[in-house]
């Protein structure tokens, strides 16, 4: 059975760099934001490559769209390098990627753009995003979109996805104490909040990103622009303060030193 895969995926700064929360003129934000380079949502990254994974084998007419809320010009630069992975057909909207807007109307804006994509059936609609998100990690705004296009069959943490030949699918599903759970449901429509999946990082496909880019550079040209709000009052920004105590002690025994580290941990 073929499926209309729908993959939600933001874009984050890259983790390597130095991550430094400011107060702006607009509300709270990072320093040198518009600066610092950009890459795909890890958690939506695995997404991604699994339903691209998933419409290549099965039969049919399977396609997969990649929906994105981000700055458009950020967008366009990381989807460079993400076209060139698997291929998809983006629909862009042009907004703020900031970790401070709140998940409900990004949810409310990413799910208007979901229901316009023309020829999307519904009844064979999977709904694919990241279980968590390196920005918006409240684990919510999948949830939001799935209940606001009438989705009520809802999955997450995935880590593996096995479809019947009748259309039902096997889900296995992180749970607490590091185990996993077997889900079965009958068919689509459903939500998956993605974990790490099962599948390796695709390699770079220099056709395979020209291909992506002739639907691209159009969706990226006539993206809406939609204006999200920050979730929430924040009176102030700042990093984590650093604390470091060290002292140097010689010829200790494993049992003071376990004693004392004891100690230590219940003040």
């Amino acid at each position: 059975m073929a499926h209309h895969i729908v993959v939600c995926a933001g874009i984050v700064p890259d983790p390597l760099q130095s991550l430094e929360p400011v107060m702006g003129p607009n509300g709270p934000g990072l320093k040198n934001e518009s600066m610092l380079p950009a890459v795909i949502d890890p958690w939506a990254a695995h997404a991604l490559f699994e339903a691209a994974h998933l419409a290549a084998t099965e039969p049919g007419n399977s396609k997969v769209w990649l929906v994105s809320l981000a700055p458009k010009a950020k967008l366009q630069q990381v989807m460079m390098i993400v076209a060139q992975k698997v291929p998809f057909e983006l629909v862009a909207i042009d907004g703020p990627a900031s970790g401070f807007t709140d998940a409900a109307p990004c949810a409310a804006a990413l799910a208007a753009a979901i229901a316009a994509i023309p020829g999307l059936d519904r009844r064979r609609l999977l709904l694919f995003g990241g279980w968590e998100s390196a920005s918006r990690a409240a684990g919510a705004t999948l949830q939001m979109i799935g209940e606001q296009l009438g989705i009520a069959d809802q999955f997450y943490g995935v880590d593996a996805l096995a479809v019947a030949a009748d259309g039902s699918f096997e889900i296995l599903e992180r749970i607490e104490g590091g185990r996993h759970q077997v889900s079965r449901c009958a068919g689509a429509p459903a939500v998956l909040g993605w974990a790490t999946g099962c599948l390796r990082e695709p390699a770079n496909s220099p056709q395979l990103g020209m291909t992506n880019m002739r639907t691209l550079m159009p969706a990226l040209q006539k993206a809406p622009r939609v204006a999200v709000a920050t979730g929430g009052v924040f009176t102030s920004l700042a990093v984590p303060s650093k604390r470091r105590a060290t002292r140097i002690v010689k010829d200790q025994s494993p049992d003071a030193i376990a004693q004392e580290l004891v100690q230590w941990i219940r003040q």
